[in-house]
């Protein structure tokens, strides 16, 4: 028999599991578009670099709790599926990128104080990023 802690801890793996996913996923958009349509070198290389930090919190036993056909906001809501320019899309998906490493940084209070850190230091690596990378190609950006 499950026990209501057992079932809580079970979410709590989903949540993680989903956030790690999303946070690596918007980074790797802006790094892509740095890389391949901007050839900034530099700043692809600090969100790889940012982006590798992340494997330490990866656990392979977390994907017996990911459950995609369940999941009650898996559509996308109209305003997530257009996208005007690149200006639209580095918002996005920064934002995204920042919101899951807050959730992160949140959900591992209850589990690992150090990995609670590691999720604030790329929180705020995100925030620096956001305006170096807007205040050096505001022009620039279509």
């Amino acid at each position: 028999m499950t026990t209501n802690n057992e079932m809580h801890a079970a979410k709590i793996e989903r949540l993680i599991d989903a956030n790690l996913n999303r946070l690596k996923e918007g980074m790797r958009v802006i790094e892509d578009i740095n890389r391949y349509i901007y050839d900034n070198a530099s700043f692809a290389s600090s969100l790889k670099q940012l982006r590798h930090k992340l494997q330490g919190a990866y656990d392979q036993n977390r994907l017996q709790y990911r459950d995609i056909e369940n999941d009650v906001q898996k559509e996308s809501i109209p305003s997530e599926l257009e996208r005007q320019n690149l200006h639209d899309l580095l918002i996005a998906n920064f934002s995204r990128a920042q919101e899951s490493a807050r959730v992160l940084e949140e959900t591992f209070k209850l589990k690992d104080a150090g990995f609670a850190e590691l999720f604030k230091e790329i929180r705020y690596a995100l925030y620096g990023l956001e305006k170096d990378f807007f205040m050096q190609n505001c022009k620039n950006v279509p």
